[in-house]
């Protein structure tokens, strides 16, 4: 349910900024009208309105980006915080000794949006980078983030049907992601295997706040061959690493240690 004092036109221009985000240069007006069921007259203005503002450009083939006032109010939203900056340097040290790509990611509604990346040496191409989003339930990150919530908050989070499948091992429902959620709450991280990508492995675990509330993930990524003789370590140090950065935001609470 709507709450009272709801903005139908600022909920389409958030609707319209996601979708741009997540296929920038990709769609034009039809094409946003589509997917959005929006009226094409109503997407025009709300459209031009977004470009003058300087939140959206278009490009010579009518095809819709981010513009710069939104990476503005990116900046100033990490300035806040420091998170980006503490995550470069710390994962930098945690990069040094298993040696596999770590990435940053704060949940939003039923999807990961990855902020940072610190890269190993391995030269294999990850499926996402920073500015990009993904499906919560079939990543690590993710799912390292959903501890916070109860079943029923799951299940309002992901309706039925919208389970897409990345590779034959992704979670596809609700209580298989639940049962994920509940080990990942017990271990105080959690792992993820083939499910965004085959070949692939990760392993996260969540940054806390002063007020001791989840606000980002952090997890290693690397193939298969990799996760066979450093998943004990990766696991471990994602731990850490969460915990160093979960200090330096003013959590004052004590991080699950527990590796198996």
């Amino acid at each position: 349910m709507k709450e009272k004092y709801w903005v139908p036109a600022i909920e389409r221009a958030d609707m319209v900024l996601k979708e741009i985000s997540k296929k920038p240069h990709q769609l034009r007006l039809i094409d946003l009208s589509k997917n959005l069921e929006i009226n094409k007259s109503s997407l025009f203005s709300l459209l031009n309105t977004l470009e003058h503002l300087g939140w959206i450009v278009k490009d010579g083939g009518d095809k819709y980006s981010l513009g710069s006032s939104i990476g503005a109010f990116s900046s100033a939203y990490l300035s806040q915080f420091n998170l980006l900056q503490s995550f470069h340097k710390e994962a930098a040290l945690s990069v040094s000794k298993v040696n596999e790509h770590i990435q940053l990611g704060v949940l939003q509604k039923s999807n990961v949006v990855y902020l940072g990346k610190v890269e190993g040496d391995s030269g294999v191409r990850l499926v996402t980078d920073p500015g990009m989003q993904f499906p919560a339930y079939a990543s690590s990150i993710g799912k390292v983030q959903l501890i916070q919530h109860t079943k029923q908050e799951l299940k309002e989070i992901f309706p039925s049907g919208d389970w897409e499948k990345k590779t034959p091992y992704t979670t596809s429902n609700l209580d298989e992601l639940y049962e994920k959620v509940q080990q990942a709450k017990q271990y105080g991280y959690a792992t993820e295997n083939q499910e965004s990508a085959l070949g692939f492995h990760c392993v996260a675990a969540p940054i806390y706040n002063h007020e001791n509330k989840i606000v980002a993930g952090v997890s290693f990524s690397m193939t298969t061959s990799s996760w066979e003789s450093k998943k004990e370590a990766a696991k471990e140090e994602i731990i850490h690493l969460a915990d160093r950065l979960s200090q330096l935001a003013g959590y004052t609470g004590q991080v699950k240690q527990r590796v198996d």
